[in-house]
């Protein structure tokens, strides 16, 4: 499944509308903002259709996943919308992150915790807004808003530090710029440990570079940390092979269109998550040519000064 879809769901009171264009959307917020009522509504409708006073309109069918035989019930739906409330212990678990990745649906989960288990995109947690009053005649619109924003714009300092979540061509890239910009690089070996690291070095100019295609399950605590601090900062692009996309390094009018829609290309039975495609990509777009790339190990090409400045123009300028 890929591509972008507008779901509206909507009875005499309530109207939500909103649109998803990833395998996996995060709706988090605390009680009484309209998660669970949204995915009541999709339940009674698909149960009951127009009968039940409910109105969806989506080019996907939306059904709800639930209960202790959500596998059984997941092996029959195909090419959908598929909604799971809070509550439903099974999405923290890994047997539902390996049926997740085999699957062609996209998934709409309502949550208060982060889910480690699977990679999420921070650009696609959502809280609810409301306006309007329950109870009456006239509709409620439930708007969806991004809950982390555009993080990048709050980076005003360079850093003395920099932590990279991986420990491969993304990291031997920085570590490399290094030389020229006066920062210490330090790999996190994995976007669980960043929070470690960020504590362990409070007191020093630290900025995190991670994959933001797959971020989102660290978010809540990095954030929090970042916020309470002086001179730390976050910058998330999809992920590393996406910058060296972006810069242009790579003179491709295919890759134009791709980086303008990239929801429209990525099939989500086949990359669980974006920064997988975007690799996928880089190492078929440089395949027999000097830029040849692989994740393991940073080709030499990509340490040019002149290649290394224009993949860094896609850094906020602030910081370099």
């Amino acid at each position: 499944m890929k591509g972008k879809y507008l779901i509206t769901v909507k009875n005499n009171v309530l109207r939500y509308q909103f649109e998803i264009r990833r395998n996996i959307t995060i709706i988090k917020g605390d009680s009484a903002t309209g998660k669970t009522t949204l995915v009541d509504m999709i339940r009674e409708y698909y149960e009951n259709g127009e009968q039940s006073g409910i109105i969806l309109q989506c080019d996907k069918t939306c059904v709800v996943l639930e209960g202790r035989q959500w596998k059984v019930l997941l092996e029959n739906i195909h090419d959908s919308i598929v909604f799971i409330d809070e509550g439903n212990q099974f999405i923290t678990t890994d047997e539902f992150s390996s049926e997740l990745k085999r699957s062609d649906n996209y998934y709409v989960i309502v949550t208060r915790e982060g889910l480690p288990n699977l990679p999420y995109s921070v650009e696609e947690i959502y809280g609810i807004k409301t306006s309007g009053k329950y109870g009456t005649l006239q509709q409620t619109y439930q708007e969806f808003y991004r809950i982390y924003g555009d993080v990048k714009n709050s980076i005003l300092f360079s850093p003395d530090i920099i932590i990279v979540e991986d420990s491969n061509a993304g990291y031997e890239f920085f570590e490399n710029a290094a030389e020229d910009k006066c920062w210490e690089t330090i790999s996190a070996g994995g976007k669980s440990n960043i929070y470690k690291l960020l504590k362990e070095y409070d007191n020093k100019k630290i900025l995190i570079i991670a994959d933001g295609a797959a971020f989102g399950a660290e978010m809540d605590r990095v954030m929090k940390k970042i916020n309470l601090s002086i001179g730390k900062a976050i910058f998330l692009p999809e992920s590393f092979e996406w910058l060296i996309l972006k810069s242009d390094t790579i003179r491709d009018k295919a890759i134009e269109e791709i980086l303008d829609n990239p929801s429209d290309f990525i099939e989500s039975k086949e990359y669980m998550s974006w920064e997988r495609f975007f690799t996928a990509l880089l190492v078929d777009k440089t395949k027999d040519t000097y830029l040849r790339y692989s994740k393991s190990k940073l080709n030499d090409a990509y340490k040019n000064k002149k290649i290394q400045e224009r993949i860094l123009q896609e850094v906020p300028k602030q910081l370099i």
